[in-house]
This record gives C-alpha cells, structure tokens and sequence, in this order.
C-alpha cells in the first residue's frame, strides 16, 4: 500500500500528540522541527527542487558543481577550507527566491542552461565541507543536509571510506535512499583496472550505511568521466518532481524507526475490574453503610411494629445512618458537595485500595513497554490521590432505600387496638374493684370457661403485642437484609461510576493513546 505524505504528516501529528512525555525531548523536538519545515517547504516553490552537493575536504566537490553546470561557479581553492558559505546555482531565479531565503543561502548564481533540460527549476547548492576545521561550516552542511530535498554525496579515492562521511552523515540518512546519489569524484587518480574495484568497496560500505539500492557513480570532474550519467541522474531527481515529498517523507520514516512501539495493547480485563470495584467499594465504606442501612430499617421498624409499652426503648439507641450523615430525614443542600461522616479509611483499607488501583493498571499494561508502562502506573498513582473525597460524594448521593414499609402501619394499628384492648380489660377490673367503694354498683364481670373477660383482654392484649412485636421483628429483619443487599448494589452502582471516572478512563486514554500511537508509527515508518 502507497502511503502519501499527507498520511506520513497526518501520523507525525498523532505520533506527537499520542506519544506525549513518552517520547524522549529530543526526539520531541525533532518530530516538531520536521512538521514546521514540511509545512514551510511544502509552501515554498513546489515545482523545485533542491539538490545539495555534500562532500570532505579535498573531494573535488566545488570542482564537480563546475563541471555539472559548465562554468567556473564555485570556487575552487589549493587553501582549505576551500568553501565557507553555501552556494546555489539557479535557473528559476524568481521561482527560488523565498525557497533560497528560507534556506537561508544568500551567494547565488543565476545559468540560463539547464544542467538538464527536464530540470529548469533545479536548485544545486555547493555545500561547506562537513569536516571543516571551522565549526560554522559543519552548522552550515548539518543545517541544510536536514533542509535540500536530495543529496549528492561526493568522496574521493582516498577518503571513500571516512567514516565520519559514513557514521555521521550518510547512515542517518539512510532512509532516504530515493533522493540520495553517492558519487566518487576523481576516478582520473586511479587506474582503469581499479576503478572497478573501487567502486565495489564503495558500494559494500554504502551496503552497510543500510542503503543498498543506492547507486555509486565513478565521475571524474577534470576529465568529465561520468558527468553524462550525473546530470542524467540529478534531473532525473528534478523531473519527476518528486524529490521534496520523498525527502519529507524520509524524514518521517527515519524518525519514527528512532521511536520506541508501545508494544501490545490490550483491552481493559473484565474481571480485573469488577476486582477493582469490590476492592474499593470495600474501601469506600459501602459495606458499612449497607449494614447501618439494615440496623437503621430495624430500628425503625422495632418503633413502628413493637409492642409500644416498650418499643420506645428503641428512640433511645442513635441511628446508625444518621451516625453517618446519611439519615432518612437528611435535608438540605447541594447532593453534589454533600459531605457523608464515614470514619476515613484505616491503613488497612487503604493499602487495599491502592494495591487494587495498581494491580488494574499492571493487569492494564500487560503486553506494554516499560516507558508506557509507567504512564499507566503515574496515571493510577494521581487517582489514589483523588478517590477518596470522591468516592465519599459518591455515597453521600447515593439514594438509599431508608424509606419506611407499608405494612409498619397496619402493624402500628393493629398494635395500638391491641394496646386499647389491654386498656379496656384494665380498666373494667378497676371499675368492678373501685365503683362500689363510691356507693355506685359494679360492672358485671362476665366470663369464658372460667376466665373473667377483662383478664382474657388484658392477658389476650400482652401476648398479642408480643406476637404482633415478633412478627414484625422477623419481617423487619428480613426486609432490612433485602434492604442492606439493595444499598449495597445502588452504592456500588455510584462508586463504579467514580472508579470508571477516575480510574478506568484515564488508563482507557492511555490504552487508546498507545493504540493511536503503534498505528501512526506504522504509517509514519512504512
């Protein structure tokens, strides 16, 4: 698959943007000096192309520029450094002006005959020498080797095997192959039986630069051997016109083969996570406010369906919910900052969280580099520090089924009949015992199988609240565990939420980050 420059940029800015403090500084850097110089070259005269001739001292390079162009053009000196400043040599001086400027090279020629008739907006510069003894020469080729849009590497038959030309120069370039021409220059010192042989040596070391398609031509800038096949080569750079996306796109390539893969990205564990929901919800206190939920049912329903001779010993005890900011009359302001007063978490739970938290964001980055590794362990370390008073919120919102039941009222009804029927029976006896003291006659006390009815009332009314007291003790307890088992869920439900927030997608972003990173480096490197 052909993949465009437009693509090879399109992945650089995801590489940048996905990669973050992933990416080392350096290479940062560089990823934000090749998108700005795209942008700039792609809007600088698009038909041109710029070649530059880069070559050590005493390699004939100046002298080679001439006799492409056949004119005395550059200087050519015994002294070196032979070349402080670049020189272009142009046959569209209008068309290269803000292309020259922004390369910043200011000595310029001007020839009316193509070095090539395909290529009349070829731009040829003359570079400094790469190993001057001055350093703003070196600058000067380092600058503009990053810059020209294909390059002419020239070496002599002395120094073909430099290896600062090698190691410095031609091997960070390697992935631009396609815009790159390797010339030995001065094959006139060397016999014919050598030339050969020569060039092969040339070609094992250009070999081991890792450009091996790369062609070596045997010139020789005095004599014109193989200048034909140069300039035939060179417009060939300059006619298709291709040259300036190839270059960019090189750069591309060679910088994503300098980064590091986020390695395998994997999915988010299912189980892993519904571990780190019960972890933290264990942490959070839902447990605790699950049961203070079922205390809180019974006590109230103690009040409500107990015998009421001694059910209001109930009113006594504290309820458990209101004990934790979370009563069933709890009233007034903003459930968003409601603030719950659940004892903070003891050493114990909170190591527990912490190490859940941790083990998700491992079981997370399972598959991953070490560096991206550590941005989900950062990432989780910052959500340790958050979850707390979030997770508190979380329960202070939570809406808990602390309403009373439906049946607490007819229990209370019956209760109270039954309480009156009690009455009645007492107070019948104290009516048959005391109206006759006052000279008034006695109620008639009838009875059942030997029982007075009024102590069958009172007798009757004492164990019927008894029972009545029992039944609903039974019920409330079975209610308030349906109750705790419902609080617990709907607790969960909001602390999912809080952990999804402030746990899950942060790893989730950084999972999608690796994602979006391994799949823009395999365009960007293509």
């Amino acid at each position: 698959m052909t993949v465009s420059l437009d693509d090879r940029l399109t992945a650089l800015r995801t590489l940048r943007a996905a990669g973050g403090d992933n990416i080392p500084a350096p290479l940062a850097t560089e990823a934000d000096a090749v998108l700005t110089r795209a942008g700039r070259r792609r809007e600088l005269s698009p038909g041109s192309t710029v070649v530059g001739v880069f070559g050590a001292t005493g390699s004939g390079k100046s002298s080679l520029v001439n006799a492409l162009v056949g004119a005395e053009v550059a200087r050519t000196h015994v002294r070196r450094p032979t070349t402080s400043e670049a020189l272009a040599v142009t046959w569209d001086p209008e068309g290269a002006v803000d292309l020259l400027d922004w390369l910043e090279v200011r000595d310029r020629v001007v020839r009316e005959d193509p070095l090539d008739p395909r290529a009349r907006q070829l731009v040829l510069l003359d570079l400094p020498d790469f190993d001057s003894i001055e350093s703003g020469n070196r600058a000067i080729a380092e600058r503009l080797a990053a810059q020209v849009d294909a390059l002419v590497w020239v070496v002599d038959p002395q120094k073909y095997a430099d290896d600062v030309l090698h190691a410095q120069f031609i091997t960070p370039h390697a992935r631009h192959s396609e815009v790159t021409l390797i010339v030995l220059n001065q094959v006139d010192l060397l016999s014919a039986a050598d030339v050969p042989k020569v060039v092969a040596s040339l070609k094992q070391i250009v070999d081991r630069d890792g450009i091996p398609k790369a062609t070596v031509l045997p010139v020789s800038a005095r004599t014109g051997h193989g200048m034909l096949a140069l300039r035939k080569a060179i417009g060939d750079l300059a006619a298709t016109r291709s040259a300036r996306d190839a270059r960019l796109a090189a750069d591309i390539a060679a910088l994503a083969d300098r980064l590091e893969s986020p390695g395998v990205v994997g999915r988010l564990d299912a189980r892993a996570r519904s571990r780190l929901l019960e972890e933290i919800g264990v942490a959070a206190g839902a447990d605790v406010v699950a049961r203070a939920v079922a205390g809180s049912y019974r006590k109230r329903s103690a009040q409500a369906t107990g015998w009421p001779v001694v059910s209001w010993i109930a009113r006594l005890r504290a309820d458990p919910l209101t004990r934790l900011g979370l009563g069933p009359k709890r009233t007034g302001g903003d459930p968003a900052v409601h603030r719950t007063s659940l004892p903070p978490p003891n050493a114990a739970a909170k190591a527990k969280a912490s190490i859940a938290v941790r083990e998700f964001a491992d079981t997370a980055a399972d598959g991953l580099t070490e560096t991206w590794r550590g941005t989900l362990r950062s990432d989780a370390e910052r959500s340790l520090e958050t979850l707390p008073e979030a997770l508190d919120l979380a329960i202070a919102r939570t809406r808990l089924p602390a309403r009373g039941s439906w049946w607490w009222a007819i229990f209370a009804i019956l209760q109270w009949l039954v309480v009156l029927a009690g009455l009645v029976g007492a107070g019948w006896l104290l009516a048959a015992a005391l109206l006759p003291r006052i000279g008034m006659p006695a109620p008639e006390i009838p009875q059942v199988e030997g029982w007075a009815v009024p102590t069958l009332l009172i007798v009757g009314a004492v164990l019927a609240g008894i029972l009545l007291g029992l039944l609903g003790g039974v019920l409330g307890a079975i209610t308030a565990a349906s109750r705790r088992r419902r609080a617990r869920k709907r607790l969960l439900a909001e602390i999912e939420k809080v952990v999804a927030e402030k746990v899950v997608a942060p790893l989730e972003a950084d999972l999608q980050r690796a994602r979006d990173f391994a799949a823009a480096l395999r365009v960007a490197g293509s």
